[in-house]
Formats: structure tokens, sequence, C-alpha cells
């Protein structure tokens, strides 16, 4: 077998880019992602693109946030793992599934061969997620009128009630957040994301009881690709109540009443209560996600 060539992308072979098959369709879910040519990179063989990998990022960003779109040809995972085993950017790999994908045989392999290769590259898996798309035609999910929403300026205020939610959570992420650095780290990498996102401050929303005791909090926002359920949370103490829908109604329907014509969704796979909501809200699952980890770079 030849040797492998690794190069990085400019304006002028950006093309080389596009000439690998996309079994998974992740082109199609990313049509509204801007993906700069210099955070491409590609392996070639004999001339002939074996593997690409994409990194992406928001329009400001200096860094890459993550990589989102990754493919090998048959019998190239090997090639795929250096391609990512070499990346000046070691970031978490987000990969772009249809639903159901393990239940058809094509996407399945397909899905995995890029599983195997990320591995090989050191990648570990985080969580497995679903994603979810609202659009008008589902209908806007009934709000039960239970709580009080209103706007908090004070950045201190959210960060403390985002310490209580994740003082208990099934979140894989904010999970890895707290054993890396506690609590105020999980609270603060929210926090960040929140500020990060293109949208008005002013949106987002604490909610209360009629009686003024905290429930929690809700984040209607866009990111670089459009309208999203930013977060939902529920403090520790006012769970069991289902007031997780109530937040996510009214997420739905701030973002409709802004003109959304579609809002974007996610949650663990093993969060079951939260699945539950948003089937409940009519948010229907359009793509799983699999997160991976980068390995080790000592």
């Amino acid at each position: 077998m030849t040797d492998l060539v690794i190069r990085t992308l400019d304006e002028s072979d950006a093309h080389l880019f596009d000439s690998l098959p996309d079994p998974l369709g992740v082109g199609r879910a990313l049509s509204r992602a801007t993906h700069r040519p210099d955070w491409k990179r590609v392996a070639l063989r004999d001339g002939r693109v074996v593997a690409r990998a994409a990194w992406w990022g928001g329009p400001d960003d200096t860094a890459p946030v993550n990589i989102n779109w990754f493919d090998v040809a048959d019998g190239e995972e090997d090639a795929g793992a250096e391609l990512l085993r070499t990346s000046p950017h070691q970031v978490e790999y987000e990969l772009i599934l249809p639903a159901g994908w393990r239940e058809d045989p094509v996407l399945r392999a397909a899905g995995e061969s890029r599983l195997r290769a990320a591995q090989a590259a050191g990648m570990t898996v985080l969580v497995e997620r679903f994603q979810y798309r609202w659009t008008p035609q589902n209908g806007l999910p009934e709000r039960p009128g239970r709580l009080v929403f209103r706007p908090e300026p004070d950045d201190e205020v959210f960060l403390d009630v985002l310490r209580r939610v994740h003082s208990s959570t099934l979140d894989a992420h904010a999970l890895r957040a707290i054993a890396e650095g506690g609590l105020d780290r999980a609270a603060q990498e929210e926090l960040d994301f929140f500020h990060w996102c293109p949208s008005p401050r002013e949106w987002w929303q604490l909610a209360h009881t009629p009686d003024g005791e905290l429930v929690g909090l809700h984040i209607p926002a866009h990111n670089p690709s459009g309208p999203c359920v930013g977060f939902i949370g529920v403090v520790p103490e006012q769970r069991g109540h289902g007031y997780a829908y109530d937040l996510l109604a009214e997420c739905t329907h701030f973002l409709a009443e802004r003109g959304a014509e579609f809002i974007a969704g996610a949650t663990d796979q093993g969060n079951f209560p939260m699945a539950a909501n948003f089937t409940k809200a009519g948010h229907p699952v359009v793509q799983e996600r699999v997160h991976l980890e980068p390995g080790s770079q000592d």
C-alpha cells in the first residue's frame, strides 16, 4: 500500500473535501453550518482522498469547537485514525447519524466504521444523544400555566441556579465538567455557552411558582445554525412535578413567537425523563449523535 499524505486544505483545493461519498447524510444535516477551508483535512493515497474531517466553530472563534464531519473510504480506517491523531486541533468529535441508524445495515456499517477509526485515534465515547427538530407543522405544545417566567439580568443569579441544577444531573457533559472542576466549572461552562450563542441575553428566563419559589430556568437561543433550546433545568427540590415539560413548552412558544421556522434540541439518550418531555412537547427525533472525547496528548 502506498504512503499516506495528509493535508490541510485552503481555498484553492477545498474541492477535494467533496470527493468522498456521504452515506450518513452529514452534508445535508450540516447544510446551515459553515466550515472554514483551513479547518478541513484530508488523507490521500495515490492522489485519491481516502479520509476527510472538518472542524467547526462559530464565526468569531479562533479555534474549532468540535469535529462534526468525518468520513473514511472502505478499508481505510487506519488512514482516518491517522488523520485525526495528527490534527493540531484535539477536540470532541460529534458523529452525526440518522435516527435509528443501527437498524439499517448500510448506515450501521458506516457509523461503526467511523467509530472504530476515531477510537483507533485514541478517542473514547462520552455519550450518545438524541437530536430533535420542532417545526410549526408539529403544533405548539400546551402551556400548563403553572409557572411564572421572567428575565434575570444578573449572571451570578444564573450561575447559582446552574450550580443547583447540576448538583444532581444526568447530563454526561455536565458530569465530566464536575469531575474535572466541580460544580463551579460545570455552571460556568453552561453560562459561557449561553453568552457564545448569538442571541439576546434578555431571552434568558427563570421560572417560579406563583408563590415565588424558584423552579428552574430555560434558555431560548440561537446558535450559529439557527434557533434552539439552549438549556432546560429544574432545581433538585422541585423535581417530580413534571416542570421540565413546562419549561420546554415555554421555550418552544418563546422562539416560535419570534419567528422560528424550526427549533433544534438535544438530550442524552440515557436521560429518559427529558427525552419523554421532548416527545410530549411535539419535538421529533431527527438524528442521533455520538460524542467522543479526544485522547490524551501526553
